[in-house]
């Protein structure tokens, strides 16, 4: 048994006097003060960890100006307070050990499109790639690209300035800002937007805020000017936060130019006018390969001139990885492996408004290219990704290039402290080269990737920060590359921004740092507004130095070796915030769309898992020893022990366990973590892991064990499905179902049992001696059904239709007797009946599979079990069950003979969410399956359809269910859902239950089109 976890971090006493003060006010939004939450957003992707004081999620402009008016009075003045859109900064920008200001949840409507204008008015917690997806039917864009423009909010794209792929020709997140609406301390809303003299002579004579930090501008514009222009590189990149150099353009006064990159420093971005801009037509992509990295660098330089709208740069590191991931399937005829290795890689991008035009680009261009091909320090091949579809696949796989990094084996991983440095572009290749010789002298591994023509490149040097003298090297490694851009004329912050590494502000502004501090002075006077970055509104307060506040590693090295292994498949988690991903029609984290929380997503899970950890550790407790003795206990050992703690729980007493808990109660196990998430966090696995334990301490709900023993009383009940059925239309039974049991509208039955149809099709059970017993001719067209509880109890038409058309397209099909597959009792943290069941399922499976017969399965989530769990609990001893696509899609040119027995058709797939993360190059044996029969298919982008096994039918989750339903699978069945296939038997039961739509399988869709 676990022990309770009740010493936590406690709230500060004036944190709490100020949510309270905050409630009483009016505030509309949410307060957060407890662990978990706090928790959850102590990290961001950089290396830091600081624990907040809580949390707060304003709800509109109104709650931001309470918390500024509030912040002003005398008994607050030491509250410290730090904005937080996205959280995927580098730098720690929004950490802090103060109160959070998170504008994601609730302040994330798009207010107004003008497209004649080619305007647009946002909140600041809209996602870059939400907006861009509204602006998208009126042709236009908002232009800065970033890698994590699917969860990145415009309020931090403006705190950072940010930039990215393509800033030679769109510029910088401040090039398109028009307006924006901010809070300044006190609660005053200024609406700031470029002045004209006199308007500016107006605002600086106000005697308030407003005036005063117009007039601290203004001033240092005009005594500073020549120094500003001596001092600010002339860079894409520029010197921003706080950018003194365009206060002044164009003859007027732009106060947004010191807001734009100023990290919440100043003030809150409540809403914002961005300009924006039309799609380009016509799109191409040419991807250069090198024998080294250097030479793309240096290659990059001479590229340019031919004019491309940007050229990115890869190297191998990068390129292995990607390899190595989902987003490959997609991507690689682009690369095509050959003899000769490749080590670095140039994507050059073209756009134009014409086909002609682009063709003339791209014929300026290869001709250029052709004329130099394989000489020395040139590239020696390339290929060209044409069209919008093709293009934004490579940049889908650069885009991940980030996360990507984090998944390298070993404790030693990529990690971002001197990741955007910007030198001029002509400097790049040498100033790399530097670079690199500060890394190799300390024996370093690193990748890289970037925006060569901006001359930005993001190094991320391999670290165990877990390891004292490893996290040593941050600091020296810092000072030499600080020194080296410095030299070369860069930056070393190239498009990240400063945080932590604001130390650093002073060596580079040199004389011009005192006048950064009356601008912070002139807009926060106490420091409040996340203080230690950018500029101290004075000499007495220090800016925050990078190793002197506290690092992940330092945290983590509490947990023993064990332990950390024990748990490998979430303690890697970056914070890279994938999960965060904005799409409805994205499978990524269902749990975090539909609920907007930051602990019901995989992130937040994995920070918890990994903080639970530590605090077993520092109570000497091995979560990995605990759980073997609990598996090795009965169930009756411990019992008045749980029933003790259970009533404890009711009575309110705190234990930090039910905190974790609700975060793994909330996640569906759809494993599209473990597919998508970069650095492969997989929450079902740990989650199920957690289960087991904190059910050694307290009472599992009835609703576990009914779940749990639902394949072993599925064969039993199946026989007289009536008596099961029946009652189910009754209700009271459904209300007792529902209230006590803790489960609602539970499936029937199916009314004509799979035994009886495999009768009347004459297809038999799978044994040795039948599988003996086949002729060489038989035994070619064999394939084994493996069945499972659900489609083979609840969907047995599907399973029958499938054997039918199979022995239709002249296969001969049996069937695997049912044996308990045991994904149930893994969800709900049953790990040793799991492991006794799979070891039996396995040994009967291995026997049949020993004829050489494929075994496949009709169920996407229940067929990848035994890749996925079972491969983790059995290595190489897992059964090789194939989904029904892969086996088929290797059966082409026997379906093509086929082909003339079937009338012409054509269908929409909606994929299950874990076929398309787990096993996403099987989407495309789907369509290689149905062209051979001369069936057109196209597979729908959808997210997940909220039902993942059981998950939907708990009562708890219902609701949540049916939000993540209507967010993607709802708008996909309001039409003609005729043409509709699903491949999921968890996404029909959700469209009949919640659309009252009745969709067929994919094999379904094939059998109808069988002539006579």
């Amino acid at each position: 048994m676990i022990p309770a976890l009740r010493e936590v971090d406690e709230v500060q006493a004036l944190y709490l006097q100020f949510l309270q003060a905050l409630g009483e006010a009016g505030f509309r939004g949410d307060l957060s003060p407890c662990y978990a939450s706090r928790t959850v957003l102590a990290t961001d992707n950089s290396i830091y960890q600081v624990l907040p004081q809580a949390v707060v999620y304003p709800r509109n402009t109104r709650d931001l100006q309470l918390i500024m008016e509030l912040a002003e009075r005398e008994e607050f003045h030491q509250v410290v307070l730090s904005p937080r859109g996205g959280g995927t900064g580098t730098n720690g920008q929004s950490l802090t050990d103060g109160l959070v200001v998170d504008v994601s949840r609730h302040m994330n409507r798009i207010l107004e499109i003008n497209p004649g204008e080619r305007w647009v008015r946002v909140q600041a917690g809209v996602v870059k790639d939400q907006l861009n997806a509204a602006l998208a039917p009126h042709g236009l864009f908002f232009a800065p690209e970033l890698s994590t423009s699917n969860r990145a909010t415009i309020g931090g794209m403006i705190n950072t300035d940010a930039s990215g792929q393509g800033s030679c020709v769109y510029g910088k997140t401040r090039d398109h800002v028009l307006e924006l609406s901010t809070v300044l301390m006190g609660g005053e809303l200024w609406q700031s937007a470029p002045l004209g003299d006199e308007q500016l002579r107006e605002t600086s004579a106000r005697e308030d805020r407003v005036g005063r930090v117009h007039r601290v501008c203004d001033q240092i514009a005009w005594d500073k000017a020549e120094l500003i222009e001596r001092k600010f590189p002339k860079l894409n990149r520029c010197l921003t936060g706080y950018d003194l150099a365009h206060i002044r353009r164009n003859d007027t006064f732009d106060l947004n130019s010191v807001l734009c990159g100023s990290e919440g420093t100043l003030g809150f971005i409540a809403e914002a006018k961005l300009n924006v801009l039309p799609i380009p037509k016509c799109a191409a992509l040419i991807n250069l390969k090198y024998d080294h990295f250097q030479d793309a660098l240096r290659d990059a330089t001479e590229l340019m001139r031919a004019g491309p709208t940007s050229i990115e740069t890869v190297d191998s590191k990068v390129l292995q990885l990607a390899m190595e991931d989902i987003v490959w399937h997609s991507v690689s005829e682009f690369f095509p492996v050959g003899d000769r290795p490749v080590r670095g890689i140039n994507l050059v991008e073209y756009t134009a408004d014409s086909e002609e035009e682009l063709d003339s680009a791209l014929e300026r261009f290869t001709a250029q290219i052709d004329a130099l091909i394989g000489q020395p320090g040139k590239s020696f091949g390339y290929s060209i990704a044409r069209g919008h579809a093709e293009v934004s696949r490579i940049w889908g796989m650069r885009k991940r290039a980030v996360g990507l990094l984090g998944n390298v084996q070993g404790e030693k991983r990529p990690i971002p402290f001197v990741e955007d440095t910007a030198v001029p572009p002509e400097h790049l290749a040498d100033f790399i080269a530097e670079f690199r010789a500060v890394l190799d002298d300390a024996g370093l591994s690193y990748g890289m990737f970037g925006h060569v023509d901006a001359g930005v490149l993001h190094v991320r040097p391999a670290i165990d920060m877990k390891d004292p003298e490893q996290a040593a090297l941050v600091r020296p490694i810092t000072d030499k590359v600080a020194a080296l851009t410095q030299k070369y004329h860069g930056l070393l912050w190239g498009e990240h921004g400063k945080g932590v590494r604001s130390e650093y502000a002073p060596a580079f502004f040199g004389e011009l740092y005192p006048e950064l501090q009356k601008i912070k002075a002139a807009f926060d006077p106490r420091n409040q507004l996340n203080p230690g970055k950018i500029a101290t509104p004075s000499r007495i307060s220090a800016l925050l130095k990078i190793d002197e506040v506290v690092t992940r590693g330092e945290l983590d090295r509490a947990i023993p070796v064990q332990v950390w292994d024990g748990y490998s498949e979430g303690v890697h988690c970056n914070g890279n915030g994938a999960c965060f991903n904005w799409n409805p029609d994205d499978p990524m984290c269902p749990s975090y769309k539909a609920t907007r929380e930051r602990i019901h997503s995989p992130k937040g899970r994995a920070m918890l898992m990994k903080e639970w950890l530590r605090q077993l550790s520092a109570k000497g407790v091995d979560p990995v020893g605990a759980a073997r003795r609990f598996r090795e206990q009965s169930f009756f050992v411990g019992l008045p022990g749980r029933i003790k703690n259970t009533l404890a729980r009711a009575r309110g007493e705190y234990d930090f366990n039910h905190e974790v808990n609700e975060a793994m109660q909330g996640c569906l196990a759809c494993k599209s973590c473990a597919g998508q998430c970069p650095v492969k966090v997989d929450v079902p696995e740990f989650r199920s892991k957690f289960l087991e334990l904190y059910y050694s301490r307290y009472l599992r709900p009835l609703k576990d064990y009914f779940v749990g023993g639902l394949e072993f009383v599925m064969p039993q009940l199946a026989r007289m499905p009536q008596l099961y059925n029946w009652p189910l239309k009754l209700k009271p039974v459904r209300w007792l179902l529902e209230r006590g049991l803790g489960l609602a509208d539970s499936p029937p039955l199916a009314r004509k049992s799979l035994h009886k149809s495999m009768h009347e099709l004459g297809v038999p059970y799978a044994s040795p001696d039948c599988l003996a017993a086949m002729g060489p001719a038989q035994r070619e067209r064999a394939v084994i059904l493996v069945q499972d509880a659900f489609t083979s109890y609840f969907d047995a038409e599907v399973v029958a239709d499938t054997l039918r058309l199979l022995k239709q397209l002249d296969f001969f099909p049996l069937v695997a007797p049912f044996r308990a597959n045991g994904k149930p009792l893994h969800v709900h943290g049953f790990l040793r009946q799991f492991q006794r069941v799979a070891l039996v399922n396995s040994e009967m499976l291995a026997e049949l599979a020993a004829s050489g017969v494929p075994l496949v399965g009709v169920d996407p989530s229940m067929t990848l079990t035994y890749r996925g769990e079972y491969g983790k609990l059995l290595g190489e001893r897992a059964p090789k069950v194939q989904l029904l696509q892969e086996w088929l899609a290797g059966q082409r040119e026997h379906l093509e003979r086929q082909r003339h027995r079937l009338r012409p058709a054509s269908f929409h797939l909606l994929p299950h969410c874990t076929e398309q993360t787990i096993a996403t190059a099987s989407l495309r044996d789907w369509q290689s399956v149905f062209t051979a029969l001369g069936l057109e298919l196209h597979t729908e982008n959808l997210g997940c359809c909220g039902m993942a096994g059981t998950y939907g039918h708990e009562t708890g989750h219902k609701e949540t269910s049916r939000v993540i339903f209507q967010q993607s699978w709802a708008p996909r069945l309001s039409g003609d859902t005729g043409p509709l296939l699903a491949s999921g038997y968890s996404c029909r039961c959700q469209a009949t239950r919640f659309a009252g739509v009745t969709l067929r399988h994919p094999l379904q869709g094939v059998l109808a089109q069988l002539r006579g």
